[in-house]
């Protein structure tokens, strides 16, 4: 049963689609899921009831219509599924938007001086997901899968897991951070009269790449890392 006084990120992980209506609601249920629902529907201006109603319905939904149950997975194939999935995403959106920011500048940044705002949130968004990933993928994610198919305790080079994760949800707050500022700096990313094809083609691609991310941390906050800080007490 949902009740409005469990976190948000208890509700995501017992109803999994609920994370699309946390989305259209602007509800943070990634770095700010340690928060009662109550208290982040008052943070976004939403009614809990209406909500409450909204989540019950999802809750009752079949089967076949739920989204993937990521807590039923391994660490490994979770793992798996946020490299494969969210950090090639990432990766190839960073690299395709680095020359759209500039272009979309250098047309509108005369009448539009916010969009400097916007390429150096952008510029700082890459520069902290970037080495963010890579020490992921290098160093904390293998030792995870390794914890997983050991059966002994592992030596961990940094004392415990906890530590690296420690890290990367202090990475995660300040990507998230950043991804409210480039929001509230675009104006909920509406694109102004005079904008072209490639500023709304900006506009949507950071609004995708926004949502990613929510679902990318909230997978690592909230599911994969508990999970492994189990493992390694066990």
């Amino acid at each position: 049963m949902i009740s409005s006084q469990m976190t948000v990120r208890e509700v995501a992980a017992q109803v999994p689609e609920s994370t699309r209506l946390f989305e259209t609601l602007q509800i943070d249920y990634c770095c700010g899921g340690n928060r009662p629902l109550t208290e982040a529907c008052a943070s976004a201006g939403v009614e809990v009831d209406s909500v409450m109603k909204q989540l019950s319905v999802l809750d009752k939904s079949a089967p076949t219509e739920r989204a993937v149950d990521f807590q039923k997975l391994s660490l490994t194939q979770l793992i798996t599924h946020i490299v494969d999935t969210h950090h090639v995403f990432t990766k190839s959106e960073m690299s395709r938007l680095r020359a759209l920011v500039t272009k979309v500048i250098g047309a509108h940044g005369a009448n539009h001086p916010e969009l400097l705002t916007v390429g150096e949130l952008f510029q700082r968004l890459c520069a902290d997901l970037e080495p963010h990933m890579f020490k992921e993928e290098q160093v904390l994610f293998p030792y995870i899968i390794r914890m997983e198919k050991a059966e002994t305790v592992l030596l961990a080079p940094f004392g415990t897991v906890k530590n690296p994760i420690r890290m990367m949800m202090m990475e995660h707050d300040t990507a998230g951070d950043i991804l409210r500022k480039l929001r509230a700096v675009t104006s909920d990313y509406r694109v102004p009269s005079d904008g072209c094809i490639s500023y709304q083609t900006l506009y949507q691609a950071l609004q995708g790449l926004e949502k990613d991310l929510h679902q990318h941390i909230h997978l690592e906050n909230n599911v994969l890392f508990p999970k492994a800080v189990e493992l390694e007490s066990r």
